[in-house]
């Protein structure tokens, strides 16, 4: 062997030369001392050789669960177009991949299977509930046993239904925000009725003076503010600190039926609605009060006949004092509820839908995104308008499956039709 190993090296030793007379001796050098790289490279220049050259064969016997089953007829396409959906509607549930794997015990076929049917009950449902309601002139019909139905929102009740306030199906506990939802839609529901509890105490809420009308006419001040309407449009405009840190004078610009904060300001009675609704100096002082907190909120009224709002110039700095002192959103609220009862009720559309596209579109004002679809959506009193706020809602809401503010009926049905227009543009 010694005669053969001196060989050997006198080779390498010759080849080495070669290298060092050709400049590539450091090449040659690096491959000797790196014998790891070498073996995984033939390693797997090795495993490509033998996949290609020698193919694997699944046995005849395609009953034994030890092998993976295959049908040449099932595809599962990547991303389901919203026509290959309807067509597997019409042709009943698509194929699973779970149909055709033979380790499934019966028991858990039997789930897939139970699934699918409750699943084509369900559409058979809406597809019913559906066209009923074009009989019942558009109306939407919802059941009590509904998931998310609430007994304190009417916005659902059809013309001969009467308004219920008790028996609410509480949701899953992950749905905390159903019971936010609840409290608030009691309030609401309380203001969209005209407040049937005050009627019995009419007698004793009504007053000569009148002072919210004085007020809004000009002839009387405030309290404990001390200024007249004017004052508060004149010298109080643009001044946001003045109107952040002070509380009283949101009473006086917009009065309710019901108290707030202000001890000294006077709730507003039926009386003074019809004479506010019925002078045009009072509109026209109540239009300015509006201007006065729109300035406020970074906003601007486009279209004083339509209620069309835009940002204004200094909005960024103005949603910025939105998000980080959300007290305004109950003054919001008042302000809608206001406008509801003072003669500008198509003032309050316009207004929802301008916080819910900053919310939930433009995500500015992720703050206040639970009062604008607990409060502001709901105090609109117009229930056609309600609900396309409502659909809008539900249509850029990211968690869908964390909406709570409509019927899940009326959901899946909102659903089905945002799917059909996706398929009339493919």
């Amino acid at each position: 062997m010694r005669p053969l190993s001196v060989l050997l090296c006198r080779r390498v030793e010759g080849i080495m030369a070669f290298f060092n007379d050709n400049g590539g001796y450091s090449v040659f050098e690096w491959f000797l001392r790196s014998p790891g790289i070498i073996w995984r490279c033939m390693r797997r220049l090795c495993r490509l050789i033998v996949n290609a050259l020698i193919p694997i064969r699944w046995r005849s016997n395609y009953e034994s669960p030890e092998e993976p089953e295959t049908n040449s007829e099932v595809n599962f396409p990547a991303i389901s177009s919203p026509k290959d959906v309807e067509q597997s509607r019409g042709n009943g549930p698509p194929k699973r991949a779970a149909d055709y794997n033979r380790d499934l015990t019966p028991k858990v076929r039997q789930g897939f299977d139970r699934s699918v049917r409750e699943s084509e009950e369900v559409v058979a449902q809406l597809t019913e509930d559906e066209d009923g309601s074009e009989e019942d002139g558009g109306e939407f019909r919802v059941d009590s046993s509904d998931e998310f139905y609430c007994g304190y929102d009417s916005t659902w009740e059809t013309e001969d239904q009467e308004p219920r306030c008790s028996g609410t199906r509480r949701p899953a506990a992950k749905h905390n925000k159903f019971s936010s939802f609840e409290n608030a839609a009691k309030d609401m529901q309380n203001y969209r009725h005209d407040y049937p509890s005050l009627c019995k105490m009419s007698s004793w809420n009504e007053s000569n003076d009148q002072p919210n009308l004085k007020f809004h006419q000009g002839l009387m001040r405030s309290v404990p503010d001390d200024a007249f309407i004017k004052d508060f449009h004149n010298e109080w405009y643009s001044d946001y600190n003045r109107l952040e840190s002070e509380h009283y004078y949101i009473q006086w610009l917009f009065p309710l039926q019901e108290p707030g904060v202000n001890y000294q300001a006077r709730t507003l009675t039926k009386d003074e609605i019809k004479a506010i609704c019925q002078s045009s100096l009072a509109l026209e002082n109540l239009l300015e009060s509006y201007k006065l907190m729109l300035d406020f909120y970074g906003i601007e009224l486009l279209n004083e006949q339509t209620g069309e709002l835009t940002r204004a110039l200094n909005w960024k700095a103005r949603f910025n004092n939105l998000n980080s002192h959300t007290h305004n959103n109950l003054r919001i609220t008042r302000i809608l509820k206001c406008l509801g009862t003072l003669g500008y009720p198509h003032y309050q559309a316009p207004l929802v839908h301008f916080f819910l596209e900053e919310t939930l579109v433009n995500r500015e004002l992720p703050q206040i995104k639970d009062s604008v679809l607990s409060y502001f959506v709901f105090a609109v009193l117009d229930k056609k308008q309600r609900r396309s706020l409502i659909k809008f809602a539900y249509l850029n809401y990211d968690r869908k499956d964390e909406f709570v503010w409509c019927p899940k009926k009326i959901q899946m049905m909102w659903s089905r039709e945002s799917v059909s227009l996706q398929k009339t543009y493919l």
